[in-house]
């Protein structure tokens, strides 16, 4: 629905046509924006920005980006700022976008957000589609891929996701998705794939068809990042969830057709000052192994909310006050303990899923970003999980085990230093004794293309390096490394390359065993593959 605002500049009046029904109005001594470039920046910002900054712009990973603060920081300083990005985690766009782009971008800045319009039961409903009925969908596995090492990998650019077949490394479709899908998730049978834009729209794919293919749809709001499906024992397949980014809130589907069931809103306090927040976004999902909950993550308030599923109508939800800004995070190996980044208080909330009480809180560096973590057993303190960091150059090595290593339990135990400059994953596997540690916010090319490789049977030892950039073999210009995902049997690590240009792109798979270049895949197909998503690891949360 399209709604005219008026833009005044100059003592002119310009209607500006906003497509998304977002009410905007000009913010006075805002540098001139026409009416197209004012609908190219808020798509850019969307795309690029908000997951950081956030819809309304009021800041968390990110720092806030509202009219009060950037007109007094002025056009050339923005426009420095998007160039350049900073050591704190802002990344330089200038490969991404064009000098006049970034021009657009900094002068849009500074006017006001328009505030998108909520996403109720009657708008997800009039997005729901149900393309293949459950009746008409296989009763057994009609292909003879080995699913199990099958992976779904994000094509950020294009709004897909390959599905690439582990043993041959081949492609086995391209599926159309909403933009920039952020995770792949897989449902307890292992049958059905779910995946989330950030364009809010949940996709459904059955693994078992002949050509595995989207079976149901559904938009749950204008911007979002995560999707789970319930795992307790007679809950299997029953139920999917899906949290906003905006509107803040989540909504449980039947897991089967997506079928929006139970809607809940997210705003509310903070746990700190106990003040209202407007945009209190949904970051992580879990599914629960101790109860028949979905574990949600509320990322401004700091709330971590046990949503029981066991009785839809008469929803019952513990409330866990952790600590702001709430990100990612994964289980700990023992599937009882969620350990999520409360990324901008620098800490580690750990959530005890079988009492639904908080265990601990861990002061860990600068911005913890864990992706899922990593699982190992450290040679001197038992059981640990570890998160690299956004804000600096190390790794948080926390102890898990509360009952054998009581003494070393939600404590970091050791610190590794990596390559510097800020790192987004960190990875390893049960049957690996390698910690991969990426490089990608590091100003330096070269390293920034690079991978640390830590030897988890003596971590006094020196980090190895491993070329990625450079094996990818993707031509002159700077090269963009992030995503490691290990394959079933736990000796192959892929990784994601993407250059300058969306059209080279690889994925490098290394030989965990010997650190060496094992293969390059290459496709046409292959634009910006981001997350990979191995699903037997992913069904089974093993990371």
């Amino acid at each position: 629905m399209k709604s005219k605002i008026l833009y005044k500049m100059g003592g002119l009046a310009i209607a500006l046509s906003l497509s998304v029904g977002a009410a905007w109005a000009a913010t006075p001594k805002a540098p001139p924006i026409t009416a197209d470039e004012f609908k190219q920046a808020k798509q850019i910002f969307f795309e690029r920005c908000a997951g950081c900054h956030g819809v309304l712009r009021k800041g968390a990973t990110g720092k806030p980006l509202t009219p009060d603060l950037t007109l007094v920081k002025g056009l050339d300083y923005l426009k420095a700022f998007i160039t350049y990005g900073s050591p704190a985690g802002m990344p330089n766009w200038n490969d991404t976008l064009s000098e006049k782009q970034i021009d657009m971008m900094a002068r849009y800045l500074q006017h006001e957000p328009p505030v998108p319009p909520e996403f109720g039961l009657k708008e997800m409903e009039a997005t729901w589609k149900v393309i293949v009925p459950v009746n008409k969908r296989p009763k057994k596995k009609m292909n003879n891929y080995n699913l199990k090492n099958l992976f779904s990998v994000t094509l950020r650019d294009t709004g897909e996701v390959a599905l690439i077949d582990g043993d041959s490394k081949k492609i086995i479709d391209v599926i159309t998705t909403g933009y920039a899908v952020h995770i792949s998730r897989l449902s307890n049978s292992g049958r059905y794939l779910f995946v989330i834009g950030r364009d809010a729209k949940v996709n459904l794919i059955d693994l078992w068809m002949k050509k595995p293919g989207n079976v149901a749809e559904i938009k749950v709001g204008m911007e979002a990042r995560s999707v789970e499906t319930s795992k307790y024992k007679g809950y299997e397949d029953k139920y999917a969830i899906a949290g906003s980014y905006w509107p803040p809130q989540f909504v449980i589907m039947d897991g089967d057709t997506l079928k929006p069931l139970k809607i809940v809103s997210t705003r509310g306090m903070t746990v700190d000052t106990q003040e209202y927040h407007p945009e209190p976004r949904v970051a992580a999902i879990i599914a629960s192994h101790q109860h028949p909950e979905f574990i949600v993550n509320v990322k401004e308030t700091g709330k971590v909310l046990m949503v029981d599923y066991s009785d839809i109508k008469n929803l019952k939800i513990t409330s866990i006050d952790a600590a702001r800004f709430l990100h990612d995070g994964g289980w700990d190996s023992t599937h009882r303990y969620f350990m999520s980044a409360a990324n901008k208080s620098n800490k580690i909330a750990v959530i005890d899923s079988k009492t639904d009480k908080l265990a601990a809180l861990v002061d860990v560096g600068k911005i913890p970003h864990p992706g899922r973590g990593a699982n190992f057993r450290d040679p001197k303190y038992g059981p640990v999980w570890a998160t690299s960091h956004l804000g600096d150059d190390t790794v948080a090595v926390i102890g898990t085990d509360p009952v054998k290593h009581r003494k070393h339990a939600w404590k970091v135990v050791r610190t590794l230093k990596g390559q510097g400059g800020g790192s987004l994953f960190i990875k390893t596997h049960p049957k690996s004794t390698h910690l991969y540690v990426d490089t990608t916010l590091n100003p330096d090319v070269k390293l920034s293309q690079s991978i640390a490789v830590f030897d988890l049977k003596n971590l006094d030892k020196p980090y190895k390096v491993l070329p990625i950039g450079k094996w990818a073999n993707l031509g002159k210009g700077a090269k963009r490394v992030v995503q490691p995902e290990f394959n079933k049997a736990g000796n192959e690590v892929w990784f994601s390359v993407w250059s300058g240009t969306k059209e080279k792109s690889a994925i490098v798979i290394v030989d965990d065993k010997t650190l060496k270049l094992k293969k390059v895949i290459k496709d046409k197909r292959l634009i910006t593959p981001t997350g990979k998503f191995n699903v037997y690891n992913t069904m089974h949360d093993i990371y």
